[in-house]
């Protein structure tokens, strides 16, 4: 028996084992049927999430945090590398949400160890993970190829890229795991690629080499996880006002052009982090339940279309 269908075998999404449940009928018409809780409710509730890349006060990672403590969460682990501002996040999520535990990690998401140690943490505690959205990433070098060391190239396809491997590892492992708690595997795996993953003229040649590669292991991935429930997506932001994007922020404002960022997408403006936190909050939840191995694009339509002068039909 292959590897591929001892997996099946073991882990089989709740889906496939009893199927989705009949609704019955309506004047003898089927009742639609259903696999998550309504929308209007708390969307993650009881789940427990690890986000890496929390730290930054304007970064995405942090606004998905409070997504999901805001959407009853049970546990949610704020992660990053630069731990500057943690704690603080902790107790701001702490004083909002004061039933969702938070857990505080400083950790370099692309160390095996330390991603191995976070999830074996959450299985320790909670008999179950959930989500994990492995968001931590680096700008990359600012420059063309050719000025570009090997060295910078690896480093940053280490953070961007193998940090969204080692977050994939080990959450497929720990979602695959039953308990009394989750008595069907499942979850969702989140990596942040972007529109510079989908299209060039977005980022440096190293950034945007390190964002494909987050969509390719998303597609790949998905497949080797087939039958087990587990999804895997990639979110692709366009220009988000975040930490990384901080400084093109301020000199725009400094020069009176910030109304000129994001002209060239078809909502003309730039986003704020909660924009993409509300796709990381549907992805993670049980009504995106059918969505796997996609690269989903959040960008204000920026790669719908073909480079155009703005006024002009292509």
């Amino acid at each position: 028996m292959s590897a591929a269908a001892r997996q099946r075998l073991r882990a089989l999404s709740q889906q496939l084992v009893e199927g989705i449940p009949d609704a019955g009928t309506f004047e003898n018409i089927p009742k639609i049927r259903q696999v998550a809780g309504d929308s209007v409710g708390p969307r993650v509730k009881g789940k427990v999430a690890i986000v890496t890349g929390a730290n930054s006060p304007l970064g995405i990672g942090r606004a998905t945090a409070h997504q999901y403590a805001r959407n009853g969460a049970k546990a949610v682990y704020i992660c990053d590398f630069d731990s500057t501002h943690l704690e603080t996040h902790k107790r701001e999520l702490n004083s909002l949400y004061p039933d969702v535990d938070i857990h505080v990690r400083a950790f370099d998401a692309a160390d095996e160890p330390s991603v191995r140690a976070v999830v074996e943490h959450a299985l320790a505690t909670y008999n179950r993970l959930d989500i994990f959205f492995a968001n931590a990433g680096i700008v990359g070098q600012p420059r063309v190829f050719t000025e570009t060391s090997a060295e910078e190239f690896a480093e940053t396809l280490r953070v961007n890229t193998i940090g969204v491997f080692l977050g994939a590892k080990y959450a497929a492992i720990a979602m695959k795991q039953t308990s009394k708690e989750k008595p069907f595997p499942g979850g969702s795996i989140i990596g942040t690629a972007s529109v510079a993953g989908l299209r060039s003229n977005a980022g440096s040649t190293d950034y945007s080499a390190s964002k494909a590669a987050v969509v390719s292991i998303a597609q790949t991935v998905a497949f080797q996880l087939a039958g087990t429930g587990v999804r895997i997506n990639a979110i692709c932001p366009g220009v988000i006002e975040t930490g990384m994007t901080a400084p093109m922020y301020e000199a725009a404002r400094a020069r009176g052009t910030e109304r000129k960022i994001g002209q060239l997408n078809p909502l003309q403006r730039g986003a704020v982090a909660d924009e993409v936190a509300r796709v990381a909050l549907f992805l993670g939840s049980d009504e995106s339940s059918y969505v796997n191995g996609q690269a989903w694009a959040v960008c204000g339509g920026l790669s719908a279309g073909h480079p155009v002068v703005p006024g002009k039909l292509a």
